[in-house]
């Protein structure tokens, strides 16, 4: 069978992403690839060991000449965010990714694509692979569960690297250096509710938000696109206050760490006022085409009548959902006053479940300061005290903070700046690394993080620069030839 990437360069590097994308990597179903790669770590003859949690480290000894250099780990995540297109037939428990070539970019056929973070699998045995190279010793670290709070990250065993510096390929933007990266937790609410027959007379209907862009909750959080679950709440709380709409269920999204890029609920409402309820949804849909012109211009919301028979929220509950979505922070919360541009503190609705006894609002909180992370975390405390909530929260995990003094950085500028004549960007990223982890498991280590142009993560539009994936590799391999 003929591969998809073949005849790219570099050749290893796209050889074992498409080996990797033929194995299904969501989160918690890393096993497999977890195997595939032991097995080639263990047929190139390199020290091997897998942990309970599928982690992996791979130990390569130093090229000729390096074995006095310090030792190196290469780090990067093997699972991957399960997104699809709604039209689409895929089965991320077992179906490979299919990867598509168009021009100089590679996406996949209506799903994520994983580069993110496989482009740093890939480089990482790419590296282990080759015998021809000028290295330091090296550690390939490549974690399980990043996507889903970087637990397998804070399981991690660090007594088994002797590595001091730490290269982590999890950066989605060529040229520029991270030197500092934002913590977070998962915060779950819920609201108890209780379920009703709804009155005779009343008429069924789905509205449904769609067509949004949606991207990565830490990297695009600050492209002003549309969260999917929280205009629905605006719309719910306008038509239940101006004509009795009744709530059955309301649900979104699919990650707490994605955008969500669609989100619907079932409402009953009388006969009588149908037509009204048609009106305000053209009306809304209207608004949010409006506002968000710009980053989704494809938005679309519409109403559906249904048949059957549906039972209700008790109005009540169904008040004080509605009240806590439209409520509840989302997006862009502070900025960071020392560094331009940078997101300092957001919030993102990732996901909004109706089960039978409770509606579940998961959310992802970042914050490049722990006392800004921790603010919205008491704001949402207050808000389920306010509203009889309840408040859980999951993977807390530290920010990374930046170094006044570092080694692997300085190398990173020089090499840079000798292979391009110009200064890489040294900058922080609003989004969770897993290096403030490395910190506490594994010691104090020297991290700098990079990679090369990967866009549109954590969505079906996902897709990477194949130049830039060279101009990466080409620039990692003078890193590392560099550092003595």
């Amino acid at each position: 069978m003929a591969k998809i990437l073949s005849g790219l360069q570099p050749a290893s590097v796209f050889e074992y992403f498409e080996a990797i994308s033929e194995i299904p990597r969501g989160s918690g179903d890393e096993e497999r690839l977890s195997n595939y790669i032991k097995q080639f770590a263990e047929d190139l003859g390199l020290w091997v060991h897998q942990d309970q949690d599928f982690n992996l480290i791979i130990k390569k000894p130093a090229s000729p000449g390096y074995e006095n250099a310090p030792t190196v780990i290469l780090q990067g995540h093997m699972d991957m965010v399960c997104e699809k297109r709604e039209e689409v037939v895929h089965d991320f428990t077992k179906d490979p990714i299919r990867l598509v070539v168009d021009g100089d970019n590679i996406k996949a056929d209506g799903t994520t694509l994983g580069a993110d973070n496989g482009i740093a699998v890939a480089y990482i045995m790419a590296v282990l692979a080759d015998k021809t190279l000028k290295h330091p010793a090296i550690e390939g670290l490549i974690t399980t569960g990043e996507e889903v709070g970087m637990v397998g990250a804070e399981k991690l065993d660090g007594s088994l690297l002797s590595g001091k510096i730490l290269i982590n390929m999890d950066v989605e933007n060529e040229g520029e250096i991270f030197t500092s990266c934002a913590g977070g937790v998962r915060a779950k609410i819920q609201v108890d509710i209780k379920r009703e027959k709804a009155q005779e007379g009343m008429t069924a209907c789905e509205i449904k938000l769609s067509g949004l862009k949606g991207g990565h909750s830490g990297m695009e959080i600050d492209k002003k696109r549309g969260n999917a679950n929280k205009l629905l709440g605006r719309v719910l709380y306008d038509i239940s206050k101006s004509m009795g709409v009744q709530l059955s269920c309301i649900s979104g999204g699919a990650k707490m760490n994605a955008i969500p890029r669609d989100s619907r609920a079932i409402v009953l409402v009388e006969e009588s006022k149908r037509h009204e309820l048609g009106a305000a949804i053209s009306s809304w849909e209207k608004v949010f085409q409006k506002e968000l012109s710009g980053a989704d211009p494809h938005l679309k919301l519409e109403l559906h009548q249904l048949e059957g028979e549906f039972d209700i929220i008790c109005p009540k509950d169904a008040e004080r959902a509605i009240s806590m979505l439209v409520m509840m922070p989302n997006g862009v919360m502070t900025m960071s006053q020392e560094m331009e541009g940078l997101v300092e503190s957001s919030s993102n609705i990732g996901i909004l479940t109706t089960a039978e006894a409770y509606v579940e609002f998961d959310s992802a909180v970042r914050s490049n300061i722990k006392s800004q992370k921790l603010s919205i975390v008491t704001q949402m405390q207050c808000m389920c005290k306010a509203l009889g909530a309840t408040l859980e929260l999951e993977a807390d995990y530290p920010e990374w903070e930046y170094s006044k003094d570092s080694y692997i950085r300085d190398v990173f500028i020089a090499v840079y700046e000798k292979k391009y004549e110009k200064k890489p960007l040294i900058t922080a990223v609003h989004c969770g690394l897993e290096c403030g982890i490395f910190k506490e498991v594994i010691g104090d280590i020297d991290i700098v993080a990079f990679g090369p142009d990967v866009h549109d993560v954590h969505t079906p539009d996902e897709h990477m620069s194949i130049s830039s994936i060279k101009r990466t590799w080409d620039y990692l391999l003078d890193v590392l030839e560099s550092i003595k």
